[in-house]
């Protein structure tokens, strides 16, 4: 635990970078190897939609992260969050708290209200506009979500007291669970269903992007797949019966300026 705790206290953005990248090449040459199925279309050009609401996440998450640095300073100085408050518990136990809070916050919590909110949802819609979902649909969210969930993430962090090393771990950890959640991946079933007892896979989250709901409101986890359980959001139905994208959603999936005025234009989203 110390080794990991020295390597987040002083990772360098380049080692981040190579996190991301790493993940996203690795879910994306597996996605040709063992694919759920032979979905005809430009992975490139797929790829390429998603790979620019990437950069324009990165640039919104580096002008957060002064406040997160500054959120998690002030929690470890003030002794405040989970993660301060159990500082006599074992420190493996402690780190499962704060990544299970930090997921709750930051991943679930902000997924769920997205969904409720009508006009937060219009911003959420452009990662479910995707018909073709793939590890790159993991990057797909319009830059004004990317506010939303940048928000949620400082107040994780000042809510779980979780010191830089622990937000370092958490975010890597969330980002590749992310690329594997959304991989068009086969994994066998008995395998797959034990899985998914703990952390989200991609057979539990393809139900979410489901292209009707009432399944597109189930499985908003991340990392793991409890708090879908505990608060009765959890639904699965078998791969082959889900159709993605949305049915209230026009086809303009690959259309860079279509997606990024689907939140104000009126004429154009069907509600």
């Amino acid at each position: 635990m110390e080794s990991i705790i020295n390597y987040f206290s002083t990772i360098p953005s380049s080692h981040r970078t190579l996190i991301l990248v790493s993940g996203l090449l690795f879910f994306w040459v597996l996605e040709g190897v063992i694919p759920i199925g032979r979905i005809l279309y430009n992975k490139y050009r797929h790829a390429g939609v998603n790979l620019f609401f990437t950069l324009t996440t990165l640039i919104i998450n580096l002008g957060f992260a002064f406040l997160i640095v500054k959120g998690s300073d002030w929690s470890v100085q003030h002794h405040f969050g989970l993660f301060q408050w159990v500082g006599n518990w074992p420190l493996g136990i402690r780190v499962v708290i704060a990544l299970l809070s930090m997921d709750l916050i930051s991943a679930y919590l902000i997924h769920w209200i997205e969904h409720q909110v009508p006009w937060m949802w219009k911003f959420h819609v452009i990662h479910h506009s995707d018909t073709k979902v793939d590890t790159t649909t993991a990057l797909r969210h319009h830059p004004g979500e990317s506010v939303f969930r940048a928000t949620f993430t400082v107040l994780a962090v000042i809510t779980t007291g979780a010191p830089m090393w622990l937000v370092m771990l958490y975010q890597s950890i969330s980002a590749f669970s992310s690329q594997f959640n959304h991989a068009n991946i086969r994994i066998p079933e008995s395998i797959d269903r034990m899985l998914r007892l703990i952390i989200v896979t991609p057979a539990m989250h393809r139900v979410h992007h489901h292209n009707k709901q009432p399944l597109t409101d189930t499985n908003y986890g991340n990392i793991f797949s409890i708090w879908d359980r505990l608060f009765g959001t959890y639904a699965f139905i078998p791969t082959h019966e889900i159709v993605y994208g949305l049915d209230v959603f026009d086809k303009r999936e690959n259309n860079l300026g279509d997606l990024l005025k689907v939140p104000i234009d009126k004429d154009r989203y069907r509600n």
